[in-house]
């Protein structure tokens, strides 16, 4: 009777198996495959060589004061793990990390009054991996990409303007800009002002 029930636990263990991890998940994937393969696929950008240079929900550093800057990372961008510092506003330590970020501010965009520095430039996001800013952040970049670049201010904000996504739903969050599409679009703007 017991090598019964134990043969009977261990059919329904590996039908149970079978069905929620094997089955269900190739349903769910194929599904998501039909209906939004571009999500499905982890919403991959390209370049002009069909090489993944990044993904759309990922953010990345850009270290070269040339392009548009991101959120603080308190991972790095190392998309290996996600986090923040988890710090209180009354830390110590966060006050010193977003005191460093402002001199870097001051250092890099000497012409833009440290009054008109978005929060978010100074801040990270739960995740670490923000790949958002907001309009007002990106905006505030424009006075040094354009004399870095050569591109002028109005192209920028024009460049800015085009890679806003509204909110969700036109009320769920803020409007938001993503960094890598921005930097793209900024690198082709590049382009077509050297050619």
């Amino acid at each position: 009777m017991a090598i019964k029930m134990v043969w009977t636990t261990l059919r329904t263990s590996a039908i149970l198996f079978i069905i929620c991890c094997v089955i269900y998940q190739l349903v769910i994937t194929g599904i998501a495959q039909l209906v939004m393969p571009h999500q499905a696929s982890g919403s991959l950008i390209y370049n002009s060589k069909n090489q993944v240079i990044g993904s759309e929900l990922i953010g990345q550093q850009f270290k070269d004061p040339q392009f548009f800057q991101g959120r603080v990372s308190s991972v790095d961008y190392n998309a290996n793990g996600s986090g923040s510092s988890n710090l209180a506003p009354s830390n110590p330590a966060l006050m010193e990390r977003m005191k460093a970020s402002i001199e870097e501010w001051k250092k890099q965009n000497p012409d833009v009054p440290v009054s008109s520095l978005p929060m978010d430039l100074i801040t990270n996001s739960g995740s670490g991996l923000d790949p958002d800013i907001s309009p007002s952040a990106a905006m505030a970049q424009v006075p040094r990409i354009s004399k870095l670049t050569g591109v002028s201010q109005d192209k920028l904000q024009a460049l800015i303007t085009q890679n806003t996504n509204p909110p969700q739903l036109g009320m769920l969050g803020d409007s938001a800009v993503n960094v890598l599409k921005l930097n793209i679009g900024l690198e082709q703007l590049k382009a077509g002002s050297s050619s």
